[in-house]
């Protein structure tokens, strides 16, 4: 009991962290602006605290099968720290700050090229944008897109090399996955593979699709500028967070739905056994 509240509380804590990093760290924050954002990460601190702190599940998945939350964390938090440096740079310039600057300007360089994700969010911006800010949201994009792509590939090097989810007493679905309903109608199995075939489909196709549809939106609406310090750390930081995560999602639905088979398989043939014995 201990245990479990004094590591619902040390989460708690990183999460609110994470909320908190943009406004912390930039200059300039309004203190309606920080107040604000004291609140969204109270609620989010509160949220983490009480899904962590309970034996039952709530909207967390695979809360029992680490480092699946702390890979997606660890990403969340890198993306959203080195984007809140490079744009700190503009206004207190530190050697840190250049070196990220240079590091994402060189990142984005080697992805930004015509059809890339990096490329169309780009081209979200309005005609007239100052090329300053061009080469910023360029540079975002692409340290934000690095990490995204860096956390998938270890997750999958995780799930390679340690059988994730290694756990000794099993995996539980209900804890695990508590938005899938098993009883819901549907072999278990080519369930849990569609979903993750959906996941998958996705994690690809949205970082070209959000941009498309900001661009169609906005002859309706306002224009997406990004000249926000906040609306530019998060919104570039989402758009690469979201679809590593559905990608990291639906890899993990599909191995456990690969573990479920193989766990049918052996009891098969346990029976087999013990009706030839």
């Amino acid at each position: 009991m201990i245990t479990r509240l004094t590591g619902a509380f040390v989460r708690a804590i990183l999460v609110a962290l994470v909320i908190a990093t943009p406004a912390l760290m930039l200059p300039a924050i309004g203190p309606d602006t920080k107040q604000i954002v004291a609140l969204i990460a109270l609620f989010g601190a509160a949220l983490t605290f009480f899904e962590y702190a309970s034996v039952y599940p709530g909207l967390v998945e695979f809360r029992d099968a680490p480092p699946f939350n702390r890979i997606r964390y660890v990403a969340l938090l890198a993306s959203v720290l080195l984007l809140s440096t490079l744009v700190r740079s503009e206004t207190d310039p530190t050697t840190l700050g250049y070196l990220v600057e240079a590091t994402g300007a060189a990142v984005a360089r080697s992805i930004d090229f015509p059809y890339s994700p990096v490329r169309l969010l780009v081209l979200m911006l309005p005609e007239g944008s100052p090329a300053a800010h061009l080469a910023q949201v360029r540079s975002a994009a692409g340290l934000s897109y690095v990490i995204s792509l860096i956390s998938l590939g270890y997750f999958v090097v995780i799930l390679r090399t340690m059988g994730w989810p290694h756990s000794d007493g099993g995996f539980n679905v209900w804890i695990n996955l508590p938005t899938f309903d098993p009883t819901k109608g549907g072999d278990v199995v080519a369930r849990l593979r569609r979903d993750a075939r959906v996941n998958v489909a996705l994690g690809f196709l949205l970082p070209f699709f959000v941009p498309m549809a900001v661009n169609a939106a906005a002859s309706v609406f306002a224009p997406v500028t990004l000249q926000s310090p906040q609306t530019l750390i998060w919104t570039i930081t989402a758009w690469a967070f979201l679809p590593a995560s559905l990608f990291m999602r639906g890899i993990a639905m599909g191995r456990v739905a690969e573990m479920i088979e193989a766990r049918r398989q052996i009891n098969a043939q346990t029976e087999n056994v013990l009706a030839h014995a």
